[in-house]
């Protein structure tokens, strides 16, 4: 049974970054995971990248051969990579051990985990593959200044949960540049209610009717709640990670080590 976190969110919300962070976090806790870089414009790395889809195709040289532009150039890229997932993919894959714990950067293109297959057909291949998936969805917290933006965030996350269909964790990314994080705190758990007044309050009495139906399904689908992480905190990202770990059972079907002992004599 593999692992496997697939790292998501918007371009700049900090995914390279928390991967990273997490890497160097379970290097001091002697824990090993594996870095798998899938951007294919991705240029300089903070960690050492086990695989690399750039060994399959670079998004240069798509620009360059068939006269595209970064974002046609890098959905090229992710088909293509779709296109070798039995070939490419697969053969990299095996060069890791059955319990190996992978973390897979992508690319920030939103249409990439909310209507376009690419990614959704990749994790399908990866739970083939007997690896337990989880999608990790950063949003920068400075993202978060009002209610508006908020509902905003929880909607992309949704639409990015429901195309994947994997266990979900929501972290809220870049806590340790939030000047005041009371304006942060009061969207990590909100009521549905709150919301609502807020959006109200917000927006034209014409969009009420559209207020009260976002906040019923965000609620519904019980994705309001996100993580906070602040990555200059040991134990923030010891958190996020136990969250994670607890979506793909990590760690429980490990075998119990019984020391021995010699029993003491009854005199």
């Amino acid at each position: 049974m593999g692992y496997a976190q697939l790292v998501i969110g918007p371009a700049g919300s900090g995914k390279s970054t928390y991967c990273s962070s997490l890497y160097r976090h379970c290097e001091t806790m002697q824990r090993s995971i594996h870095i798998v870089n899938l951007d294919p414009a991705a240029e300089n790395f903070d960690y050492p990248v086990a695989m690399d889809i750039r060994e399959l195709i670079n998004l240069d040289d798509v620009m360059e051969e068939l006269g595209l532009g970064p974002n046609g150039g890098l959905m090229y890229c992710m088909e293509n990579l779709e296109d070798n997932l039995d070939d490419w993919l697969t053969e990299e894959l095996d060069n890791f051990l059955d319990d190996d714990y992978l973390v897979f950067d992508c690319p920030g293109q939103i249409e990439l985990f909310s209507h376009v297959p690419v990614l959704r057909n990749f994790v399908e291949h990866l739970k083939r593959k007997n690896f337990n998936v989880c999608g990790v969805y950063l949003l920068d917290s400075q993202f978060m200044t009002d209610v508006t933006k908020f509902i905003s965030g929880c909607m992309a996350s949704l639409s990015a949960m429901i195309q994947l269909e994997l266990p979900h964790v929501n972290i809220l990314s870049k806590m340790d540049l939030v000047t005041n994080k009371k304006d942060v705190e009061d969207f990590l758990n909100p009521e549905p209610q709150f919301l609502l007044s807020e959006l109200n309050h917000h927006m034209a009495p014409q969009f009420a009717k559209l207020n009260k139906a976002l906040i019923e399904l965000v609620d519904g689908f019980s994705m309001v709640s996100f993580v906070p992480l602040d990555l200059r905190k040991e134990r923030s990202i010891q958190y996020v990670l136990a969250q994670i770990d607890n979506c793909i059972q990590y760690g429980e079907d490990a075998e119990v080590k019984i020391k021995d002992f010699d029993p003491e004599d009854d005199d």
